[in-house]
């Protein structure tokens, strides 16, 4: 009656099924992805299917054993994330959890500390899952409605079946629109947040950092409270009520993981100064055994290693994975919560149909203007010039923290290039577009005196900066809740610039930059037109 086959190892031997005539399918097995072989054999007057498992990702299969059931019509295949048990019961596969079976209560995964091998095992388990990347128009789409056919497609059953309809207005999100949006982030947000808690597991030295810890213990305790919500909504009357429990989660952690930005950049000068110090020997990349080194050599690795803290290329391949990564979860959460708002005209969530780069390049320069004048009492005149009436679908939001980077910078590098109440050359901003073009293009262009060569890969390291180190230590000390304010300082953590390149790649975008020692520096903005680009999802 009832067959349980047990998936838990990494090397097993599957069981081969005598099943009903049923086309071939994919069987996933507690997070591994077995393609399955169908062949036809014939026992007395009856057909009947063997299924065995074969191309096998992450793991080693041997077939070798065969069990025959008795015949089974049409079988449908189902996976579960809750248990690597699967139970073919009443003609069909379902998910049966290891706590139902043997009728023990579902663990309580809150209440564990973070450390215990349960929490971990189920990090470990979502970790080896794969992503699932998004593009600006999917994420239109799907607020708009147009993917609603899907949410029947996989709720057959669960009253969803006759959903065809969107929305009248295509701004609103409809409540079936939420659930969908919702059911997707409760699938898709464990998986990302146990990826990055396993890479910050795993990141040397920088995961000593109590710092990173407090973020690594975040991301947790986001992941566990997401995981405490039913996967799927009981039933449509209940699905309300089940979406409206999942939000108010999501509004939580897209509160406390608004400051994650400067706890990471926190974490990272914790580990600069520690090296400085001379608290941490012979860090660096070339995978020299340290041992084997005698002190004096320790000694000066270490101040090489201090000195070339900025080029640690680990170190920073982490954090442009986490950064970017974490843009991502964001941008997810964000929509979504945006979403359940009141509509704005030409909004769908957090993206804007219609953003004209002129309107938020103006609103940057007012930003950075204020920022220069309270800092110097003065600030450069900033020109646009190109398709100033252009627009195109984008996230406003990003778009204005990429410009605001930029033009703090160009400002302050002019005023302290050519010194206070001096004559200020203009600051030359152009937007380029054209109908054929992939691209919508921003230069910005100073004459700050521009940036040595030898500093030219410098400014793509996080906590790279010239500003005084006192700013730089009370940034690091200030909790400032939110990713970015005009409150803060005009040079400060170091990390606008790597932190603007990953939003401009983030939608399939790109951020370079091109300077004239003793002249002034040149920025190009690269943004997609199409918004077709699926998230670079760092594994």
């Amino acid at each position: 009656n009832t067959f349980l086959a047990s998936t838990t190892q990494k090397t097993m031997t599957p069981t081969l099924l005598r099943l009903g005539s049923r086309p071939t399918q994919a069987l996933h097995l507690s997070g591994y992805s077995l393609k399955s072989h169908v062949s036809i054999c014939r026992s007395g007057a009856s057909k009947s299917l063997v299924v065995s498992c074969a191309q096998v990702s992450r793991c080693t299969i041997q077939t070798s054993t065969t069990r025959t059931l008795a015949s089974l019509p049409s079988t449908s295949l189902w996976h579960s994330d809750e248990t690597s048990k699967f139970n073919i019961k009443n003609h069909r596969w379902s998910s049966t959890s290891a706590a139902s079976s043997n009728n023990e209560p579902k663990i309580d995964y809150l209440s564990l500390p973070h450390s215990s091998p349960e929490v971990q095992n189920l990090i470990e388990h979502h970790a080896r899952k794969s992503q699932t990347s998004a593009s600006l128009q999917t994420l239109m789409k799907t607020g708009r409605g147009e993917f609603l056919h899907k949410l029947a497609k996989h709720n057959q059953g669960g009253g969803f079946a006759s959903v065809t309809s969107r929305p009248e207005d295509e701004s609103e999100a409809t409540p079936l629109v939420l659930v969908q949006v919702a059911s997707f982030l409760r699938r898709e947000l464990p998986i990302r947040l146990a990826h990055r808690i396993h890479d910050l597991s795993r990141v040397s030295y920088l995961q000593d950092m109590k710092s990173v810890q407090q973020v690594k213990d975040l991301y947790t305790t986001s992941f566990l409270e997401i995981l405490s919500v039913d996967k799927h909504p009981p039933t449509r009357e209940g699905s309300e009520a089940w979406e409206e429990q999942f939000a108010k989660i999501l509004e939580n952690i897209y509160e406390r993981h608004s400051s994650v930005l400067v706890q990471m950049a926190r974490g990272a000068f914790e580990l600069r100064a520690a090296i400085r110090k001379g608290a941490l020997l012979g860090v660096d990349d070339d995978g020299c055994d340290e041992g084997q080194k005698t002190t004096n050599e320790k000694e000066l690795q270490v101040g090489r290693d201090a000195v070339e803290f900025e080029l640690m290329e680990s170190t920073h391949a982490f954090l442009d994975r986490f950064y970017i990564s974490r843009i991502g979860i964001r941008v997810l959460i964000g929509q979504y919560l945006s979403l359940r708002q009141p509509p704005v005209e030409n909004y769908v969530g957090i993206i804007c149909s219609k953003t004209s780069p002129y309107e938020i390049v103006k609103r940057a320069i007012d930003d950075a203007a204020f920022m220069c004048t309270r800092k110097y009492g003065d600030a450069p005149e900033v020109i646009i010039t190109g398709r100033l009436d252009m627009t195109f679908p984008y996230v406003p939001t990003h778009l204005h923290y990429i410009m605001l980077e930029l033009l703090k910078n160009s400002m302050r590098a002019t005023v302290e290039y050519h010194g206070i109440d001096a004559d200020y050359p203009p600051i030359k901003v152009v937007i380029a577009d054209g109908s054929d073009n992939e691209d919508v293009i921003i230069k910005v262009s100073d004459e700050g005196g521009g940036i040595p060569r030898s500093n030219m890969k410098r400014i793509w390291s996080y906590l790279f900066t010239t500003a005084d180190p006192e700013i730089q230590e009370g940034m690091v000390a200030f909790n400032e809740n939110v990713d970015h304010s005009i409150d803060s300082p005009l040079a400060g953590l170091g990390y606008g610039l790597p932190i603007s390149r990953s939003y401009a790649r983030y939608f399939g975008g790109d951020l370079s930059i091109m300077s004239m020692e003793g002249y002034g520096t040149d920025c190009f903005v690269y943004l997609t037109r199409l918004g077709n680009t699926r998230e670079p999802l760092p594994i």
